[in-house]
C-alpha cells in the first residue's frame, strides 16, 4: 500500500493497536482510531506514537452497539481490526456467555461497515485459541497448520467467537470481492500492557507479580507445564504492515513461533532478571487453559515475508523495566 492512505484500526488504543498505529504513521499513513478504552488508553497512544500523537483521529466508540461510528469508515482504504473483549484465562473463562456474545456483535457490526463503504482491504486479527482443543493437549504437540482449523472445536467461548469473524471474513471477501487478510495470533506480550488487574493477561501478570512481591514468593496458576508461543508486539506489528499489501485472500494466516515456552519457564526466566531467590508456587486450583500449542508459521513465511525476530530473553527483559518503571512512577 502506498503512502499517503487511510487505515482505520479498531482497538488502536491497546497494545497492539498503539504500536502499529505508531507505525502506520511513520510510514506516511492518515489514520483513525476506534476504541472504546475497556482495555486500551490514550496514555497507550501518547507513549507510542510521540510527537505524532496529534495525527491520530481518535473516535471513542462501542462497537458492539449501533451508533454514528460507522460514518468513520468511509473514505477509508483499510480497515484492521483488532477490537474485542479478552483478557486473562481467569477472565476469559468467567465470563463465558458475555464475551461470545459481545465479540459476535463487535465482529458483525465492524463487518457490515466495511461491507457498505468503499473499504478496499480488510484485515482480520484472529486467534490461535480457535484452533481445536483436540491440537492443543501436549507441549510438545506438533505445531500447528491452518488446514487443521476444521472441524472446529475450540476450547473456550473467545476461540469460538474470534472463529466466527474468520467466517465472517470470508463471506466478505466472496459478497463484495474486498480483498481480505486473516491473521491468526498466538500469544502476544509487549508494552504498552496492562499488567496489574483482573483482566491482565499471562507474561505482564507475572512480570508485575515478580517485581511487587513482597515476601519473595509468587503464585502461577495451575502446574506451569501449560506452554505457549509468545509472540512479541514489534513482530506482531511487523506482520500486520506486511499485511497491507501481502496476504489476501489465502485464508488464515498464523502469527507465532514454533517454539512452544511453558509458563513455567516464563516464570522461572522472569524470576532470574527480578531476583533468583523468589519462590514459584503452583496453584493447581486454578484453571490452565489449552495444555500447549506453536505455530508452524511457513505460510506467513510464503505469503508476507515474515518471521518472528525479537528473543523471548530480550523482550521479557524490555517488560520488566517498563513495569519497573511503570510502578515507581
Amino acid at each position: 500500500m502506498s503512502k499517503n492512505k487511510h487505515v482505520l484500526v479498531t482497538g488502536g488504543a491497546g497494545m497492539i493497536g498503539s504500536n502499529l498505529v505508531a507505525k502506520l504513521l511513520k510510514l506516511g499513513h492518515d489514520v483513525t482510531v476506534i476504541d472504546n478504552l475497556w482495555r486500551g488508553n490514550i496514555q497507550n497512544l501518547k507513549e507510542t506514537c510521540k510527537s505524532n500523537f496529534d495525527k491520530v483521529n481518535i473516535v471513542i466508540a462501542d462497537l458492539s452497539c449501533s451508533g454514528d461510528w460507522y460514518k468513520h469508515f468511509n473514505n477509508v482504504d483499510c480497515v484492521i481490526h483488532l477490537a474485542d473483549i479478552v483478557a486473562g484465562i481467569g477472565y476469559v473463562f468467567s465470563n463465558e456467555g458475555y464475551l461470545f456474545r459481545k465479540n459476535l456483535l463487535i465482529n458483525a457490526h465492524v463487518t457490515q461497515a466495511v461491507s457498505n463503504s468503499n473499504v478496499s482491504r480488510y484485515i482480520y486479527v484472529g486467534t490461535a485459541c480457535s484452533f481445536p482443543k483436540e491440537l492443543q493437549n501436549d507441549v510438545n504437540a506438533k505445531p500447528l497448520t491452518e488446514d487443521k482449523q476444521f472441524p472446529a472445536s475450540p476450547e473456550s467461548a473467545y476461540g469460538w467467537s474470534k472463529l466466527m469473524g474468520e467466517l465472517d471474513c470470508k463471506y466478505l471477501h466472496e459478497e463484495k470481492k474486498i480483498d481480505t487478510v486473516v491473521l491468526s495470533l498466538h500469544n502476544v506480550y509487549g508494552l504498552p500492557c496492562d499488567f496489574n488487574s483482573s483482566r491482565s493477561q499471562v507474561i505482564p501478570s507475572l512480570a508485575f507479580k515478580t517485581l511487587s512481591t513482597l515476601n519473595d514468593e509468587i503464585d502461577v496458576w495451575g502446574n506451569g507445564e501449560q506452554g505457549r508461543a509468545f509472540v512479541n508486539v514489534k513482530d506482531v506489528v511487523n506482520a500486520l504492515v506486511l499485511s497491507l499489501e501481502n496476504g489476501h485472500n489465502v485464508g488464515v494466516i498464523q502469527i507465532g513461533p514454533d517454539k512452544c515456552t511453558t509458563i513455567r519457564e516464563v516464570a522461572e526466566k522472569l524470576v532470574d532478571i527480578v531476583n533468583p531467590s523468589i519462590k514459584i508456587n503452583y496453584d493447581l486450583s486454578k484453571p490452565t487453559g489449552d495444555i500447549g500449542r506453536c505455530a508452524n508459521y511457513s505460510k506467513a513465511v510464503s505469503e508476507l515475508g515474515w518471521e518472528p525476530k525479537v528473543n523471548l530473553n530480550d523482550g521479557l527483559a524490555e517488560l520488566i523495566d517498563y513495569i519497573n518503571i511503570k510502578i515507581k512512577k
